[in-house]
């Protein structure tokens, strides 16, 4: 196994090696798109560099604001997604499930955590951090440079989204 706890989730069940969820994560990588193309050999591969956690229901998997070198994806229950408003307190963004990422900017660029996610129910979810990604890219460039492309694909996606709900704040209206 190529991944490093060093207590990252001290709290939660640690489940271990994501190997031994390779059919799991091969079915909802099936079932989405994104990872459509990704054969169970790849899987496999890529979860060689992932460890698997559980979480009970309202446990806090990421912060807002807190540093962060790492994604999740999601395997088993739902998470809720919160963004703090100046004002407002914090404001629920989205509700996600099985085969989302989630923190997949912080693990590319290393900055601080843009929303914080807590789940809403019993929760399974693997880890792919930074340091086993670069690993990976050694190893298996070609798998790297695919599972990269994924998450680039969907933070645009998300990215395209976000503009869309905010153009009419930011743009007058024209006929």
């Amino acid at each position: 196994m190529e991944t490093a706890n060093d207590n990252l989730f001290p709290a939660l069940e640690n489940l271990g090696a994501a190997t031994g969820f390779i059919d799991d994560i091969f079915d909802i990588m099936e079932q989405i798109p994104l990872f459509g193309e990704f054969d169970l050999t790849e899987v496999e591969q890529l979860s060689a560099y992932m460890e698997c956690f559980g979480a009970p229901s309202g446990a806090e998997l990421l912060r807002e604001g807190q540093e962060g070198d790492y994604l999740l994806l999601i395997l088993t229950g739902s998470v809720d997604v919160f963004k703090s408003m100046a004002g407002q307190g914090n404001k629920l963004i989205t509700s996600v499930g099985p085969g989302a990422i989630v923190g997949e900017m912080s693990l590319v660029d290393g900055q601080k955590r843009n929303a914080s996610c807590i789940t809403r129910e019993p929760t399974d979810f693997a880890v792919l951090r930074r340091g086993a990604l670069n690993i990976l890219l050694k190893r298996s460039p070609a798998l790297g440079a695919r599972f990269l492309l994924v998450l680039l694909t969907e933070m645009t996606r998300r990215l395209r989204e976000a503009n869309q709900r905010l153009l009419p704040f930011i743009a007058p209206a024209t006929v």
